[in-house]
């Protein structure tokens, strides 16, 4: 199976090994993203502020490189 779910936006020049391991890392953010909300028992916490920014950074930097 050669095709990946994760595609490289035009311009993007990736070594297809390197892409996959970055893809593999986009997966466990937009885990995250969703995962987080759901265990954190204050949403108001400095702590759970703090890694929800940390995802979404990550997350809007990979929609930078990736289509999905």
């Amino acid at each position: 199976m050669d095709e990946t779910l994760w595609k490289l936006k035009p311009g993007i020049n990736m070594e297809p090994a390197i892409a996959i391991e970055v893809a593999k890392i986009a997966c466990a953010l937009k885990s995250l993203s969703i995962y987080v909300p759901m265990i954190v028992e204050d949403e108001a916490s400095q702590d759970a502020k703090f890694l929800k920014q940390v995802v979404d950074e990550g997350l809007s930097a990979l929609a930078k490189m990736y289509e999905w």
